[in-house]
């Protein structure tokens, strides 16, 4: 048996064997599909794509998260959310009655509570949420809780930094995590600068040169901050001057996002997903207590608005920020507004839109026009068709760019975080949702939906369909290996 003969069955042994672990290990079946068309086709290199990219680590559970050491202390805890998320839903009048399944699945499935009394604040753009983060971080009496994926060592970063470092010397426990992908500029210097100073400073979940590309898919999405376990903030903006939008800087590109400020019981699960994160990534074991979970956070505040919040990642059970958009999409009856900077829906995101939209419901989705990612893009373009033909009208933001996740369905719920419409935010990344049931707030965001549609372009049906075959051609491809995007 000559030399080339013998490797070739070896490269066929290994071949069949990387196949018959995609087919296992991979939840979907598109996505199975598209790595097995990669390793077929591309020798070697889709082999080593795969292994740096595709593996499940679902099943492998790369993280546990365990806040509660006591399971019988746990069951105790999940009974009282199951209790109380019942008791708000009963008083909780008119607006929630019509979100019973959503409210209720989060409960029992994502262990989130319905909570009734809370203040509210949207905030759009980057101008309008620094101040509020600079004023509550000054407010801090006990802890400063900070999750981001991308921090920069910038202006606005270096502005926070100075009051983190004023507050952990006045005694205030400061925690930052911060992503080592998103935000590895920062790793050395600035965190060095903030580990001196007293804050206590761990990267979630850090790369290694020979780890990079395994770990790039489990990216922590999150952008939280807790402060003294009653106000958070939960969104789209991460910590960057890019993100700040400074009047008579218009050469600089137009950044349109959105953040909510919420104080009440609304941030207790907030201060869940961070506790979780900080024992994971910084092999600690704080536990749920007085400190961290207030009682003054359940006291009544002047607004009175109910939330609730879907956290998902790798760590899950189940998808809940996938099912709470699937859920929320599906109780619909007149009007679903959807703004995200990365559409890659998959098939349940993209059949509920077009069910909604053709049972009667009006379906108006805002992307943009000016994106960071030709391949996203052109993978976006090509679900564009089923849902024009559906009747969905698609907007392309041309203002600047639009980095928003939000959701506002018949005014009535407001859905705002760090979620895009994609597998990677549903399937790989760890996010968080705010889910708000609440008329006024929904009506606030929807009306800037509204104002940003003024800056946009609707996409024309007929005009949409005679595009140049090379562009659809172009679209259609990077739609196979969507999935993978």
């Amino acid at each position: 048996m000559n030399g080339v003969l013998v490797y070739e069955i070896l490269y066929v042994i290994v071949l069949v064997s990387v196949c018959t672990r995609i087919i296992y290990d991979t939840n979907t079946s598109t996505k199975a599909l598209a790595y097995l068309l990669l390793v077929i086709f591309l020798p070697i290199v889709g082999i080593i794509f795969y292994f740096s990219f595709g593996i499940n680590h679902h099943k492998r559970k790369i993280y546990s998260k365990k806040l509660f050491r006591d399971d019988a202390f746990e069951n105790k805890i999940i009974d009282e959310i199951l209790q109380s998320s019942r008791c708000n839903f009963e008083h909780g009048g008119e607006t929630i009655k019509p979100y019973k399944e959503l409210a209720y699945m989060l409960a029992k499935n994502n262990k989130s509570a319905l909570t009734a009394n809370n203040y509210v604040k949207l905030l759009v753009n980057g101008e309008n949420k620094f101040p509020e983060v600079l004023r509550v971080l000054e407010s801090a009496q006990n802890h400063i809780h900070i999750e981001y994926y991308i921090y920069e060592d910038d202006e606005i970063g270096r502005a926070i930094e100075q009051v983190l470092i004023k507050k952990a010397k006045e005694g205030v426990a400061v925690r930052f995590i911060y992503d080592d992908f998103g935000s590895h500029p920062i790793r050395r210097i600035l965190v060095g600068r903030l580990r001196v100073a007293g804050v206590k400073v761990f990267p979630f979940y850090k790369m290694t040169f020979l780890a990079l590309g395994i770990r790039l898919n489990y990216r922590n999405h999150r952008k939280i901050i807790v402060v003294d376990g009653h106000t958070a903030f939960v969104g789209g903006i991460n910590v960057s001057d890019k993100y700040v939008n400074k009047p008579g800087n218009e050469k600089k590109l137009f950044w349109r996002d959105t953040h909510l400020l919420i104080k009440g019981s609304g941030v207790l699960y907030l201060q869940y997903l961070f506790l979780s994160d900080w024992n994971f990534c910084a092999k600690d074991n704080l536990q749920p207590d007085e400190i961290f979970f207030p009682r003054s956070a359940s006291l009544p505040v002047a607004d009175q608005k109910m939330v609730q919040i879907a956290g998902s990642g790798p760590d899950s059970d189940t998808p809940a920020v996938l099912f709470s958009m699937l859920q929320a999409i599906n109780l619909a009856t007149e009007e679903i507004l959807i703004t995200t900077p990365y559409f890659i829906p998959g098939e349940s995101i993209l059949d509920a839109m077009v069910i909604a939209s053709l049972g009667g419901v009006s379906v108006k989705l805002l992307v943009p026009g000016i994106s960071d990612s030709r391949i996203v893009n052109a993978a976006a373009g090509s679900y564009y068709g089923e849902l024009l033909d559906a009747g969905v009208e698609i907007y392309r933001y041309r203002k600047g760019f639009v980095h928003a996740k939000t959701m506002v369905v018949d005014k009535k719920v407001a859905i705002v975080g760090t979620a895009n419409m994609d597998a990677r935010s549903f399937d790989l990344n760890f996010e968080v949702n705010a889910i708000v049931y609440n008329e006024e707030l929904a009506s606030e965001l929807s009306n800037v939906f509204y104002e940003d549609i003024k800056d946009a372009e609707k996409i024309d049906a007929g005009k949409w369909k005679l595009r140049p075959w090379h562009k659809q051609l172009a679209e259609k491809t990077a739609r196979l290996v969507s999935p993978l995007l």
